[in-house]
């Protein structure tokens, strides 16, 4: 039996994702989407977030998308993340995609 297993390019993402570093957090995104591999990212426990960051990873899903590259999380947003995503009405909003990506939550059949 034959197992296609799919190697994600695995990037820890700082501990500051706000709008004061996230130009450092475009050019980790776009050079990671630029070599099109799929791609993980990590995002820190205690990280200081803001809606900047939830901006830039959207964009970065659908030029993912548009280029055929796979995009994930290593793990389901927490914390700040999940907070950010909660307060900006996000959650409510996600389809079924999206709450796959955030939240690791698959669409039930």
């Amino acid at each position: 039996m034959t197992t296609n297993i799919r190697e994600y390019d695995l990037v820890d993402l700082p501990d500051k994702l706000n709008i004061r570093n996230i130009s450092h957090v475009h050019d980790i995104i776009l050079s990671k989407l630029s070599a099109g591999r799929p791609v993980s990212f990590t995002l820190p426990l205690n990280a200081e977030v803001d809606l900047s960051f939830v901006q830039i990873i959207e964009a970065a899903r659908i030029q993912a998308k548009s280029s055929g590259v796979s995009l994930r999380l290593s793990s389901p947003a927490s914390g700040a993340v999940l907070d950010v995503l909660e307060r900006g009405g996000f959650c409510e909003a996600f389809s079924k995609e999206d709450k796959n990506f955030w939240l690791h939550q698959e669409a039930k059949p």
